[in-house]
């Protein structure tokens, strides 16, 4: 399995800053260890053109020139460097990158990504620029210049991150060829959502039954209501119980479980799946990358499944 990863550039942020940065480096060091059929790929920066085709011109340039006003580098969390940029661009060049990947090899993954909080016009809660929203357009453009006469290629973003996916949501509103499922905090991060296709709120303290429980009825009605050629999976650590930000309660057990559901359901459909990271805030960061952990062990048997054609 091809996993890309931007961790190259080193994202300078002030001491205490609330952002687990180091928790990337922490996890790819593991995967190398523990998981070597995980072939690590350093990602190539997303250009301005494949930006354009979710982002604004005037954001695009803002970001990139550094005229971002301080209101707006709030939002997103970080101070503006060029390292940033960089990073930023590379993190959504990473996930369509694994977008590539997983058509021809049935999974592949972003080693960071799911930055699904950036709009088109703004970033926010360390979200600069839309990963997930960029590489669904580039897989349509792709498709589009293979057959252009086809209908618009179709593409599930399932979002299992705790905060749900607003960016996204407002990304795709009026588009009928992405589907967004977000199940999410409910009294979580962003306190002003914004409507998907499908969005499953649940309260504080939500353990592993009513989640699975939940999450088995929300791709039920994904099924029941779109026909993708595509899943993005958006694989959070932050709705585990270790995590300070999360506030639900699933066990390893529990999102282990998680897993397993989203990309069965994949398979059984004979949907290529890229995966992103998403968040992940533990109080023990190794918590959050064990999570992290348990996710690719689970990605990797989905690619089993591919390469060996089971059930």
């Amino acid at each position: 399995m091809q996993g890309f990863y931007s961790t190259r550039v080193t994202l300078p942020l002030p001491e205490g800053h609330r952002f687990p940065i180091e928790k990337y480096e922490r996890l790819r060091a593991r995967l190398a260890a523990e998981l070597p059929a995980l072939q690590q790929v350093p990602a190539e920066p997303a250009s301005d053109e494949m930006l354009a085709l979710v982002h604004s011109a005037h954001y695009i340039g803002a970001v990139s020139q550094g005229t971002l006003t301080a209101a707006a580098q709030r939002e997103i969390g970080f101070p503006w460097s060029e390292a940033m940029v960089d990073r930023a661009r590379r993190s959504v060049g990473a996930t369509v990158a694994a977008v590539r990947a997983a058509l021809s090899d049935g999974v592949a993954a972003n080693l960071a990504g799911g930055t699904h909080h950036a709009s088109a016009d703004s970033g926010g809660g360390f979200c600069v620029f839309n990963d997930v929203a960029v590489a669904a357009r580039v897989f349509q453009a792709d498709a589009r210049r293979r057959q252009p006469s086809a209908p618009t290629a179709r593409v599930a973003v399932i979002d299992l991150d705790v905060h749900q996916g607003n960016g996204t949501a407002s990304i795709f509103a009026d588009d009928a060829c992405v589907f967004t499922l977000s199940v999410h905090g409910d009294k979580n991060f962003p306190f002003r959502k914004v409507a998907g296709d499908l969005d499953v709120g649940l309260p504080d303290g939500t353990g592993d039954a009513d989640y699975l429980r939940a999450l088995d009825e929300a791709l039920a009605q994904l099924a029941q209501r779109f026909d993708p050629q595509l899943v993005i999976y958006l694989a959070g650590a932050d709705a585990h119980e270790g995590d300070r930000l999360g506030r639900l309660k699933l066990t390893d057990r529990g999102m282990q479980a998680r897993d397993e559901r989203v990309f069965d359901w994949a398979w059984r459909r004979r949907l290529p799946v890229a995966l992103c990271m998403g968040g992940g805030y533990g109080h023990d960061l190794a918590t959050t990358v064990q999570v992290q952990m348990h996710t690719f062990g689970v990605a990797l048997a989905a690619l089993r499944r591919w390469q060996n054609g089971a059930r």
